[in-house]
């Protein structure tokens, strides 16, 4: 039965994709306009469009496949991926703002190359704990451990670590909404997700103090103190969420403190690299 609000909500958000798709198109034409000042890479507006026709395709698979835990899934990683990648682009072209980073540190190798490895780790970290976050979501296997720090009341009650994670599985006329896993298959995908949260935790923190201690100049100190405070915003709404037996807005809360951790530790990144002596084409 249609529910009006949830209509809203779907075609408010369809709108939003049509008209982010525009701006990607307008972007991926001034590439090719400007190329030879370099101002958007061409190639690179190109594969964000891609990305964009590759996510409409997924929006169209989640309804039409019923919320298919592996389509919704990939529907939120290429949705942050998008996001990821304007915010790279708008970080590229801050960045070559004149005295932006005309800082001598920044050529200096005082632990500069410990933070940055440690930074592009806990990017990768990260990248894996938000699709453990979106699996979780998708199967909804918040709600199988109710409680912290123990689930079930156990330290580490029956799970089914097999039947958690097969990603794919055969096509059929089956409604995925409220999830098809048994308990201890859900048991297992939370579980995951929370050894997931400690292990990004570890990586993050260290990537951040690494960059502080170094004598790396303020820019990428300030990303460093913004990953910090992304990353305790985004734990205490995950731990008020279980608390409160996850209300629809903090559980949007959850995905939007993602978001930020994300798009703070790719500014940590950016931050930590100078930039390259750009000329202009003859």
């Amino acid at each position: 039965p249609l529910q009006l609000g949830k209509a809203w909500r779907e075609m408010v958000h369809r709108y939003a994709a049509g008209t982010l798709a525009l701006l990607v198109v307008c972007l991926t034409a001034m590439g090719y306009a400007w190329r030879r000042a370099r101002v958007v890479p061409a190639g690179y507006a190109t594969a964000l469009l891609a990305i964009i026709i590759v996510q409409a395709v997924l929006g169209m698979l989640t309804v039409t496949w019923q919320l298919k835990p592996s389509i919704v899934t990939l529907h939120l990683l290429f949705g942050l991926t998008t996001l990821s990648l304007l915010w790279w682009l708008v970080l590229t072209l801050w960045r070559q703002r004149p005295g932006v980073w005309a800082h001598p540190s920044m050529r200096s190798g005082s632990g500069l190359g410990t933070a940055r490895t440690l930074a592009l780790l806990g990017l990768v970290v990260l990248a894996v704990q938000i699709f453990l976050g979106g699996w979780t979501s998708s199967n909804y296997a918040a709600i199988a451990c109710p409680d912290l720090p123990t689930c079930q009341g156990r330290w580490w009650p029956p799970a089914d670590f097999r039947s958690a994670f097969v990603l794919w599985h055969s096509l059929g006329n089956v409604d995925y909404e409220g999830g098809l896993l048994a308990n201890p298959a859900r048991v297992a995908i939370h579980l995951t997700h929370r050894l997931g949260a400690l292990a990004a935790t570890i990586a993050l923190v260290a990537a951040a103090l690494a960059t502080l201690r170094a004598r790396t100049q303020r820019t990428a100190r300030l990303a460093a103190g913004l990953v910090l405070a992304a990353l305790v915003l985004q734990l205490a709404i995950g731990v008020t969420m279980v608390l409160r037996g996850f209300p629809l807005w903090l559980a949007t809360a959850h995905n939007a403190g993602a978001a930020l951790l994300l798009l703070a530790t790719l500014a940590l990144n950016r931050a930590l690299w100078p930039p390259r002596p750009v000329s202009p084409r003859p």
